[in-house]
């Protein structure tokens, strides 16, 4: 007698077969785990994407320490650092019309994987060359002092992402060894990447905005020479107009100098 199937019981009725459990991820656990014994109860939060990804969250005093410490367990490669403000903004979304009533928008603060306890965090990406393995780390900034310790003393590619983040978010990196802006000029108030910075354009005129890129100067040129087109009621372009804001006679006028052409010539 053959063996029984995955979906045939003893009774030879058809069962479902059990859902698979999904894979473990020793490599990000034991990862976890050595940051643990590294920074101890600064380790917030973590979250793992099996086989993917890996994301953590420290204290804010342990901002810095934990780059160091991730340095020193081999994540020697720095991508990126960054913050985000999780405020809905209070003026919509840019590619809604300006023009059209909102409904109220819902101001409650929700922060992503790993959770939070203020409106803006900062954000870091390392990745171990070695085991081809990246990590995510994040830590909130607080809402009245937004300030951290810089990861230059760890890693001097964070320069010019400090100082961007500093420019466009109000964030300050204790020890950075220069905050200058590197866009906007140093008398500029406010912080354009923050949600409750007013982006005046969008407030006017939905994406892209109330700005519009100017051609190049040689194509500009060329448009220059080109013809008006005057439109009708219907929006629809009236041949006949265009020609006389122009100068320039138009097909049925041509036809009708053609015509009496031909017709000198008969009579002749």
């Amino acid at each position: 007698m053959a063996p029984l199937s995955d979906t045939d019981t003893a009774s030879g009725e058809a069962t479902e077969a059990a859902p698979a459990a999904l894979p473990g991820d020793g490599l990000r656990e034991a990862i976890i785990e050595d940051l643990r014994n590294r920074i101890g109860d600064a380790l917030i939060d973590t979250h793992i994407v099996p086989n993917d990804d890996l994301t953590v969250r420290v204290t804010t005093e342990s901002w810095a320490a934990t780059g160091a410490a991730l340095k020193a367990a081999g994540f020697s490669f720095f991508s990126w650092l960054s913050a985000i403000d999780w405020m809905p903004s209070p003026y919509g979304k840019s590619e809604e019309d300006p023009t059209v009533e909102k409904d109220p928008i819902d101001m409650t603060i929700k922060q992503g994987v790993c959770g939070g306890d203020t409106r803006m965090q900062v954000f870091a990406r390392l990745t171990d060359l070695e085991r081809h393995v990246g990590i995510t780390i994040k830590a909130d900034v607080d809402d009245d002092t937004p300030v951290v310790d810089s990861w230059t003393g760890s890693f001097a590619g964070a320069n010019w992402h400090e100082r961007e983040c500093h420019e466009m978010f109000g964030i300050g990196f204790n020890n950075h060894p220069d905050l200058r802006n590197m866009y906007l000029p140093s008398d500029f108030e406010g912080h354009p990447l923050r949600k409750d910075f007013p982006l005046l354009a969008r407030m006017v005129k939905p994406w892209p905005g109330i700005v519009d890129v100017e051609p190049m100067p040689e194509i500009a040129e060329e448009k220059a020479d080109e013809p008006v087109p005057v439109v009708d009621e219907d929006g629809k372009i009236d041949e006949a107009a265009t020609a006389e804001v122009v100068d320039e006679p138009t097909e049925a006028s041509s036809d009708d100098s053609d015509a009496d052409d031909s017709k000198e010539g008969d009579d002749s």
